[in-house]
């Protein structure tokens, strides 16, 4: 064994410079006896720390000999989830699928929700590769999905204008915005000062920049003073 060998070799070396001593120096009988002796019980020490090394290994192996494969205790795992091999590779690819769903925003974040709860009851994401995608990381990115709200439509009725419609609650609060919707509604609106009741417009929703810009524009608007009457 390389121990074995290690061991005879540091033996060796030990008696070769004390022979090497012996030589260069002039040494009595008794100092000779003593190194020697000295030497002596190094090699009882070097073979006891050799023995233990060899039990050592002798038990390893039989620990080796008696442990299940990788392979075995994967599959054990598997079995305390109630799943196959074949099941934990069908779950880990429905994982990847939604996972890069989620990361392009596929909507609707309501439809990517369900399925990630899915995936979250089956007993198959308690496994250590997947708790942790799945409970969390997947959660974290659903919870930072912000879903942009859907067109809504409007029906025209008597009295109505962009303007009107426009600082409407419901739609914008603001109505220098009107062009928003007059450009989502030209296919009906020839004429932005006319429209008639009963017409159905889509009030599409702005973006952050165009809601600064309106804002900026309502915020400088400055009405036109009351004409004064001069009295004859």
């Amino acid at each position: 064994m390389k121990v074995l060998k290690y061991l005879s070799l540091v033996l060796s070396l030990m008696l070769s410079l004390s022979t090497g001593l012996f030589a260069q120096e002039e040494m009595t009988e008794e100092e000779w006896q003593n190194e020697i002796n000295r030497l002596m019980e190094r090699k009882t020490s070097l073979t006891t720390e050799l023995n233990a090394l060899q039990n050592d290994v002798k038990n390893l192996k039989s620990l080796k000999a008696g442990m299940q494969s990788q392979e075995e205790c994967i599959n054990q795992l598997y079995a305390l989830v109630g799943a196959t091999k074949a099941d934990v590779d069908k779950f880990r690819n429905l994982v990847n699928i939604l996972e890069s769903k989620i990361d392009r925003r596929e909507a609707t974040k309501e439809d990517r929700q369900l399925e990630l709860d899915a995936l979250k009851i089956n007993k198959i994401s308690a496994l250590p590769d997947f708790f942790d995608k799945v409970h969390n990381q997947m959660q974290r990115k659903m919870d930072s999905w912000e879903e942009k709200a859907k067109d809504i439509s409007y029906t025209v009725v008597k009295g109505d204008c962009l303007w009107k419609i426009a600082g409407k609650k419901e739609h914008y609060s603001n109505p220098f915005a009107w062009p928003k919707i007059y450009n989502a509604n030209r296919d009906q609106i020839k004429n932005p000062d006319l429209i008639y009741p009963k017409q159905i417009f889509k009030i599409p929703n702005l973006t952050e920049e165009e809601k600064a810009k309106y804002d900026k524009l309502r915020k400088n608007f400055k009405p036109a003073p009351p004409q004064q009457t001069i009295g004859n």
